[in-house]
């Protein structure tokens, strides 16, 4: 037993663990722990808002592959994280999440900040534990810390604030990694025989991919059975994009080549998938996934396995041990069945797609609707979407780290950047966010300060990140880019109002009086406007350039109204009217004292 302060304790076991970095806004709630943070080597980066500071350390986590801490000011500070904690449990990142609650003294009287912080997120943690005594903080951060890398998500560890400034005789405790789990052979078998025996066998690749950096047993397993590889929904980052066997994103906006040829699979290989029902709706038209298909899925969680689609074997393992072994026991003969057509087909479909999309210029209009025509024609000397995406997919440098937020601009650039490594490529995720792009970008830049990063945005998802740009100006943070979509529409929800209520656009219009890039000038960061494609290419180009000189460019990307493709077609009808809403009903309001 040691005597030290409950603060000291806390500091100690994360240096144990060797968490260095923090994210959040100071309050004399952690000001007892944060005040040791300089001598602890623990850098504290204050961000302009909480939820923003949980994107950043997602965006770090993903690109570095390091655990992070966020704390905030109890009650109003820490209720501010409850989005970006949700949206790293479903990006399944390890987090470890600081909430200081009110005094025990005074806790239940509806005090000042208080909350009831355990319940708040009970649904947004993968564990949660509060400390009962002040000698059993470092057991208890400990344990949180642990459970956090086991779930890979968000874990939490609540701490009355009175319980710091505390004298405390303590044992610290000790770090225990526990193995990951270890596959049936049985199911490992089953999934050897189909694979093996399989005629048109495809991979689907996912985030358990690149979380268990199990992409070369992934490239191997491909080239053994000549199978194409598609990646999941945001996972572009899951394959090498050059391999002559990928075949590009599914999902929303993705890749048609990818749709194409895993709706000829007789058998799937989903290793690290979810499988989420969003992840692998139809897309241009295309109904793609296999009926009648041989399901594997792989999932390190085995409440996932089969919760989306029939599975016809399911294996609850890490992605990498799962590979190696399947590899291990296939059968010499494996992926033999039409590998030269197979091999044929995978070229053609690819080409044919690759062709198609460096030739599309415009988005189509639904049958009966005009927009995108009258916006070309409205706005005849401004880019579409697709051309800008052409111009930055030209320019990207290579080992580049993306981040793309929400939002019908983004997401038409699904299927343009193309990766060679893992944890190159950061999206909101199934939670879908908005106002991700810009602060997981910082974060990303924090993780791999040597490596260029790149930011997306659309106008609308921008904004509500944008007080961000307050806090990257210091001198202490890094150099970014980013780039905004400036198109002056909330473009998702205008898709909506234009296919199912009848171009009614309330709450989709934007004030094109606003300038980013001046507001980025006047915090002293770099502002720049782009309106070609010429200009879009060089301003990425000098951006990243400008980044080892430690200038942070905002790129502000001039499009015409053109709209990609509705996130949900299958969730969306057009309302009939029945009763009928008339204004003469309205109804004056009493003043309600």
């Amino acid at each position: 037993m040691t005597k030290m302060t409950t603060e000291e304790a806390f500091v100690k076991v994360l240096q144990m663990n060797g968490i260095n970095q923090a994210f959040g806004i100071i309050g004399s709630a952690f000001m007892p722990i944060s005040d040791l943070f300089p001598k602890a080597g623990i850098t504290f980066w204050d961000v302009a808002h909480e939820c923003n500071g949980g994107y950043i350390c997602d965006g770090y986590t993903r690109s570095s592959g390091k655990i992070a801490m966020c704390i905030a000011q109890n009650g109003p500070g820490i209720t501010n994280f409850v989005t970006a904690i949700k949206t790293a449990y479903w990006n399944h990142t390890p987090m470890l999440l600081v909430t200081p609650q009110a005094a025990n003294k005074t806790i239940g009287q509806g005090g000042f900040q208080e909350v009831e912080q355990m319940a708040l997120f009970k649904d947004m943690v993968c564990y949660q534990e509060e400390v009962r005594d002040p000698s059993r903080i470092a057991e208890v951060l400990n344990r949180v810390i642990e459970k956090s890398i086991r779930g890979s998500a968000p874990a939490q560890i609540n701490v009355p604030r009175d319980y710091f400034c505390k004298i405390v005789d303590i044992e610290m405790p000790k770090v225990v990694r526990f193995a990951k789990p270890t596959p049936n052979h049985d199911d490992i078998s089953k999934a050897v025989s189909l694979v093996s025996s399989a005629k048109f066998p495809v991979i689907l690749s996912g985030a358990g991919v690149v979380l268990s950096d199990a992409i070369p047993e992934c490239v191997e397993l491909a080239e053994r059975i000549d199978a194409p590889v598609c990646c999941g929904y945001q996972h572009n980052d899951s394959f090498p994009g050059s391999h002559p066997l990928a075949a590009g994103p599914l999902g929303y906006n993705g890749s048609k080549a990818a749709m194409q040829l895993i709706s000829k699979a007789d058998v799937v290989l989903a290793l690290g998938t979810r499988l989420n029902p969003f992840s692998t709706l139809p897309g241009y038209g295309i109904d793609y996934w296999p009926k009648n298909a041989n399901i594997i899925q792989v999932d390190i969680n085995p409440d996932r396995i089969g919760l989306t689609k029939k599975v016809t074997v399911g294996i609850a393992g890490d992605a990498k041990q799962v590979a190696k072994q399947i590899l291990d026991k296939l059968s010499s003969k494996a992926g033999d069945k039409g590998r030269e057509e197979r091999k044929n087909l995978i070229h053609q479909t690819k080409s044919s797609w690759l062709q198609t999309l460096t030739s599309l210029d415009h988005e189509d209009d639904d049958p009966g609707t005009v927009w995108n025509k009258e916006a070309r024609e409205r706005d005849k000397d401004r880019m579409s979407p697709r051309q800008a995406w052409r111009a930055i997919q030209a320019a990207l440098p290579e080992d580049v780290i993306v981040s793309s937020d929400i939002g019908n601009n983004c997401a038409i650039g699904n299927a343009y950047p193309t990766f060679e490594k893992g944890r190159k490529y950061l999206a909101p995720g199934l939670f879908g966010p908005c106002g991700y792009g810009f602060p997981s970008i910082l974060g990303a830049k924090i993780g791999c300060p040597d490596t260029p990063v790149i930011g997306f945005a659309g106008d609308g998802a921008f904004g509500i990140s944008m007080n961000e740009m307050s806090s990257c100006a210091r001198e202490e943070w890094p150099a970014i880019t980013m780039v905004i979509f400036r198109n002056y529409q909330w473009g998702a929800e205008k898709r909506n109002s234009i296919l199912w209520f009848d171009d009614n656009f309330v709450g989709t219009e934007l004030d094109p009086e606003l300038s980013y890039s001046k507001v980025a000038n006047a915090c002293g960061l770099k502002g720049v406007t782009t309106k070609t494609m010429e200009e879009t290419s060089k301003a990425i180009k000098q951006s990243c350039e400008d980044q080892k000189k430690g200038i942070t460019t905002f790129i502000e990307v001039i499009l015409n109204q053109e709209l990609g493709e509705p996130f949900r077609r299958d969730a969306m009808k057009k309302p009939v009217e029945v009763a009928g809403i008339d204004k003469k009903d309205m109804k004056p309001q009493k003043n309600l004292n």
